[in-house]
């Protein structure tokens, strides 16, 4: 039963091996291709929309602009959900940002003569705002982070919703200090908020009520040089971090107080209109290509019986050019990090650089000399990078050291798994391994789970994702990190965790969208019992195969010596009855070649999240994720 188990894994990894080879670019590399998002495309709507209405002459396109304002308009109205909201993509529940996001956006369209929402879909609309608390509902979604409230009310006093007095006073007047202290000032955003801070700031300062007049007068002296930040950090793109929402609040901003015409303006209208998707729609972000390419490369490098035919010269030469080698104008990253794209708008991370790091290391065996000697310096300075972004508890955060007083600046588990498998057991000092694996032990929940920073499940009651952080945790246990009670802990509860249709995570609202007419049409197949998301269910795999594989910290081969009647046994957990993982292993490879074969690796779910909880699905990531796993599961049976 085995060999035939593992003989349809072979197939079905070939198989899927084949489909991400196709979806390269001529030189390639993978792009892949994020989810159209209403909370974008209102933004975007909102933003272009003020430019007309507040332009104080006529703008360049303007025709264009309007053209484009209808079909965002278009878009989000096939977009509702039943309960009158609207979520983040096509597949998310309904949520009180999104939906005041909307609400706004067929405000501004309406009052730069475009259609927006029928009455019938308004008044919808506003009642799922009242059910969900209004403004007060609002701010209890983000609790103290001013992040993403503050450009949702700002883009609400824009449309008129609000006054310019329910905007909070953003202190835009730090922004002219030297970025090394910008985490001393104790600024109310995250660090990658800092233009939404100046344009919304300035905003409120030049429309809200007059504030006490010694601070009054350095603000206003500040108007001009923060203007300068502003300018100083805009990509050639136009696009503040390639993301559409971000580019949208500043926008719309400069355009409400009589500056739809300056630079920053002209480059900001520029990236929408080249982003808007053919359907009227906007993503999240232009794509996160260089995170692609990197997980497709350690996926197709971890097949046994890879052949590294995957590998190519320019493949390298573009991994590599993504390696950022100037400091960074946004956050004042030093050079060595890699970001989520090869576009301008990208900023270095904790993230995409452990994954790049990953990926080189795997080219390496199929590059010349000259070429690994090339990537040798790339992976140390990388890792000389990631060193000096490790906060002082530990953990590694995502852009800036320092900043730890917002969650999504906050030190995560998943990334600082991710910073310790690029260094790999020896590239580490013992000092910087002890203080990763303490905050890695201290973090980790009383059910032997790890809670991610950038993934989220949202049928889960917090919208946390413990499934994808643990396994990702896991991942840096199977390269020799972390203590074996430890990694233990986490397996078990991956282990008691399963679904009973063999996957992990997702939830109630899967099946309702996977039963869908247009999917059935599309050769789609499901059963009624489907519960779980490929994404989750593979990266629990390539943990558990990680982890429990035959020279594993924790083989299987082991447990297998304990009589089933051994009190050890039964106190362990881990392979007593149906949670033995073994068992469970084999039930999660069965869930995704049932996957797999039923074409549901072909639609992607929102696990993924964007700044502020802003939800997101890749189309590559059932793909990558699940070719990940397959080829784990293959590995460890040849081990």
């Amino acid at each position: 039963m085995e060999s035939n188990l593992r003989q349809r894994v072979r197939d079905t990894l070939d198989q899927l091996r084949r489909e991400l080879l196709e979806q390269r670019t001529a030189d390639g590399h993978w792009v892949g291709e994020l989810s159209a998002s209403a909370l974008s495309t209102a933004t975007a709507v909102s933003a272009l929309s003020a430019t007309l209405i507040h332009a104080s002459r006529s703008i360049d396109s303007a025709d264009a602009i309007e053209d484009q304002i209808v079909c965002g308009m278009q878009y989000l109205c096939h977009q509702q959900n039943a309960d009158g909201g609207f979520g983040d993509t096509d597949r998310s529940h309904s949520n009180i940002a999104t939906s005041y996001l909307v609400l706004a956006a067929s405000s501004l369209a309406q009052q730069s003569g475009s259609a927006g929402l029928d009455s019938d879909q308004l008044a919808a609309l506003r009642s799922y705002i009242q059910t969900e608390g209004q403004i007060e509902g609002l701010r209890r979604r983000y609790g103290k982070d001013k992040t993403f409230v503050v450009p949702i009310l700002a883009n609400m006093a824009v449309a008129g919703l609000v006054g310019w007095d329910d905007v909070p006073r953003l202190p835009f007047e730090a922004a002219v200090f030297p970025q090394s202290m910008y985490r001393v000032l104790q600024m109310p955003v995250v660090s990658y908020a800092i233009p939404a801070l100046v344009a919304i700031g300035q905003a409120r300062h030049f429309h809200g009520s007059k504030t006490w007049l010694p601070l009054r007068l350095i603000r206003a002296a500040s108007v001009h040089r923060s203007m300068q930040v502003l300018r100083r950090m805009q990509p050639d793109s136009g696009g503040y971090l390639e993301a559409t929402p971000l580019t949208s609040f500043v926008l719309m901003s400069l355009a409400a107080t009589g500056r739809a015409d300056c630079d920053v303006s002209r480059d900001a209208i520029r990236f929408l209109r080249e982003s808007m998707n053919p359907d009227g729609s906007w993503p999240i972000d232009t794509n996160l290509a260089t995170w692609i390419t990197s997980l497709s490369i350690s996926a197709l490098a971890g097949d046994p019986d890879d052949d590294g035919s995957w590998f190519t010269p320019s493949l390298a030469n573009w991994h590599l050019g993504c390696q950022h080698r100037q400091r960074h104008p946004f956050t004042g990253a030093q050079p060595g990090g890699w970001g989520w794209t090869d576009l301008s708008g990208a900023v270095p991370d904790g993230d995409d650089t452990p994954g790049a790091v990953l990926a080189v290391k795997q080219m390496q065996r199929y590059s010349s000399a000259t070429e690994i000697a090339k990537m040798d310096v790339a992976i140390k300075d990388a890792q000389q990078w990631l060193i000096d972004l490790q906060n002082r508890d530990g953990g590694w955060p995502t852009f800036c050291r320092g900043w730890g007083k917002l969650p999504f600046d906050r030190s995560s588990t998943d990334l600082t798994a991710h910073a310790l498998r690029a260094f790999g057991e020896k590239g580490v000092s013992d000092t910087a391994k002890r203080k990763a694996e303490r905050f890695l032990t201290r973090n980790q929940a009383d059910d032997g789970s790890w809670l991610p920073l950038w993934f989220g499940n949202q049928d889960h009651p917090a919208e946390e994702n413990p499934v994808y952080g643990t396994s990702r945790v896991l991942l840096a246990g199977a390269a020799g990190f972390l203590s074996e009670e430890t990694i233990r802990r986490g397996g078990d509860y991956l282990c008691n965790t399963q679904n009973p249709d063999g996957g992990w995570g997702g939830g109630a609202s899967i099946l309702p969208w996977m039963k869908r007419e247009s999917l059935r049409d599309a050769g789609i197949r499901v059963e009624d019992r489907l519960t779980s998301s490929v994404e989750e269910t593979a990266v629990a795999i390539e943990a558990l195969t990680a982890i429990f594989s035959k020279n594993g910290r924790l083989s299987t081969n082991d447990q297998g010596k304990m009589p089933k009647d051994s009190t050890e046994l039964a106190q362990t957990g881990l392979s007593a009855g149906k949670n033995d993982p073994k068992q469970v292993i084999i039930r999660g490879v069965e869930f995704l070649l049932q996957s797999v074969h039923d074409g549901r690796h072909r639609v992607p779910w929102p696990i993924g999240f964007y700044f502020a909880k802003l939800w997101y699905h890749e189309k590559l990531y059932p793909h990558v994720f699940t070719v990940a796993a397959l080829s784990s599961y293959l590995r460890s049976e040849s081990d």
